[in-house]
């Protein structure tokens, strides 16, 4: 017995996710895009919608690219995507961590500081030294430096952190 012939709604859907699918890929960068295993014609037309800037002429391209993937395997191309969005997650959860760290650094002192490098097997020194600048700073912009300062250490620091909890896995 033959299997029944999807309707022409269930045809249309999983087309229309193929397209949105493949307006994802707008978004990538041309050397993200060269890592996905998508044939040539795709990946020129989806370099040349993210060129385009006219509404009528972006849909017809997005159009273009929904018809061009259906001729590939979507499963690779979905599953790069999503790691990419998780990477995506994981840096900003990284960028708000060290926000909060710096928050509870220059609000709590050195215990702070040195929970962080407890945590983070960072050296405690460069970051009680920076809170010392911070708290004797002569004027709030060379303040404001200093705390962008602390940020980009403590940010270093967590990012270490998470690399070696990575390697270590």
């Amino acid at each position: 017995m033959t299997q029944p012939k999807p309707s022409k709604s269930a045809r249309k859907r999983e087309q229309l996710e193929l397209q949105h699918l493949g307006e994802r890929l707008i978004e990538l960068t041309a050397e993200e895009l060269r890592a996905l295993p998508i044939d040539e014609r795709l990946r020129e037309a989806v370099l040349t919608a993210s060129r385009m800037r006219a509404h009528g002429a972006l849909r017809r391209q997005k159009q273009l690219i929904g018809k061009l993937m259906r001729d590939c395997d979507p499963e690779p191309i979905r599953r790069a995507l999503d790691a990419r969005g998780a990477d995506n997650r994981r840096a900003k959860r990284l960028f708000a961590d060290a926000e909060r760290w710096r928050d509870r650094i220059t609000a709590e002192g050195d215990a702070a500081a040195r929970s962080l490098c407890e945590q983070s097997g960072a050296d405690v020194g460069p970051f009680i030294e920076l809170l010392n600048r911070i708290r004797s700073a002569p004027n709030e912009r060379i303040e404001k430096g200093l705390r962008r300062q602390l940020f980009r250490e403590i940010h270093d620091a967590l990012m270490a952190a998470a690399q070696d909890d990575r390697i270590s896995r």
